[in-house]
């Protein structure tokens, strides 16, 4: 069975930096696609950031491009998403998710690919 769990979440200034981190059991990254998505109060469930563990790539919404850097420690079964410059936007619920052998750049951010959810962990910017 698969289980992740997010922790990492804060209250930051605009400007400011979090590191949140995904515990990974019951997978190996060389069989899943492990997505961080991110909820906001009266949003839409959005994609944020991906690492396809299959070929080693990684992919960022536009909207954190350039801010948040997604990373993978295969011994630890850990994904981390490390966000600088954080902006009042950025405040929501993230949650990552794994997607067994997801192959497709199109469907990456398509949260009904992926099975397995951890619990989310809050991300509040102040401005």
């Amino acid at each position: 069975e698969v289980q992740l769990v997010e922790s990492g979440g804060g209250l930051v200034q605009a400007g400011g930096s979090l590191r949140l981190t995904c515990a990974a059991s019951g997978l190996t990254f060389d069989d899943y696609a492990i997505g961080w998505f991110r909820q906001a109060p009266g949003k839409e469930r959005e994609g944020v950031s991906c690492f396809r563990g299959m070929d080693g790539r990684s992919y960022y919404a536009d909207s954190v491009k350039g801010r948040f850097t997604i990373s993978s420690d295969n011994v630890k079964n850990t994904v981390y998403l490390i966000m600088n410059n954080l902006k009042p936007e950025d405040t929501a619920v993230y949650y990552c998710a794994a997607a067994f052998r997801l192959y497709s750049d199109e469907k990456l951010f398509s949260e009904h690919e992926y099975d397995s959810w951890g619990q989310g962990t809050q991300v509040t910017v102040s401005s």
